[in-house]
């Protein structure tokens, strides 16, 4: 299950561009808390502290209580605006949960067995994932914080479904009208002839031109050593 977090703010009165860049001037991060049939309430965050949340990677899909003003607001942050530049957190959508609410939320998935799958151990093969996260619905105080696939036994070819997934109690794919694919071993990258000549083309190309260059620049360093003989 994924850990609960904590996540201390002050409420803001003054709302729009003027007082949001100004908020950032001073390391904090404006906010808004909403859900729940009730008002939005604006707030602002400690841009270290909401980092640290961040650098846990798995803080998009935890519970965050938000100590707004004394009053603890159980959140489940829905979306972080970053700048484009300098890729520092510019504002934060927080959603109010109840203490069972239904979620629904983006969970990533981690393979393990590596080394027992014949397809990846012995023949070589590559694991491309087509699904590095699964979007599921469960309860805010089951939300698990990863999916673990195991890959024991699988050769090339093999393909993992969300069918195929043991997912915990009370935990539901968000997509239930089909069932989609999450990984595949495909073979390895075996070199076509096409491919080597090309390589080929390539190679010689690059020594024909390197060749053309130190002959230009031949010519150059004479002229120089000529005139050095001149001068003296």
């Amino acid at each position: 299950m994924s850990d609960q977090l904590t996540l201390a703010a002050e409420t803001r009165e003054q709302v729009g561009k003027g007082a949001s860049r100004s908020l950032r001037r001073e390391g904090r991060v404006p906010a808004v808390i909403y859900g729940n049939k009730q008002e939005p309430l604006s707030i602002h965050v400690e841009e270290k502290a909401l980092m640290r949340l961040l650098m846990t990677g798995h803080f998009m899909n935890s519970v965050v209580m938000i100590d707004a003003g004394g009053k603890a607001v159980r959140t489940l942050p829905k979306d972080v605006a970053f700048n484009p530049v300098t890729d520092r957190p510019e504002h934060v959508d927080f959603l109010r949960i109840g203490e069972h609410t239904t979620v629904h939320v983006s969970v990533p998935v981690h393979f393990t067995d590596e080394d027992d799958a014949p397809g990846i151990a012995k023949a070589g093969g590559v694991l491309n994932i087509t699904r590095h996260e699964i979007e599921l619905v469960c309860d805010a105080a089951n939300i698990p914080s990863e999916i673990a696939i195991s890959l024991k036994g699988l050769d090339v070819g093999a393909s993992i479904h969300i069918s195929d997934v043991k997912l915990p109690k009370g935990v539901e794919p968000a997509i239930a009208d089909r069932d989609f694919a999450i990984a595949t071993i495909v073979p390895p990258t075996v070199p076509t002839v096409e491919d080597e000549a090309l390589e080929a083309e390539v190679a010689e190309a690059q020594a024909a031109e390197a060749a053309e260059a130190s002959d230009e620049a031949a010519p150059e360093g004479d002229a120089a050593a000529e005139g050095e003989d001149k001068g003296e």
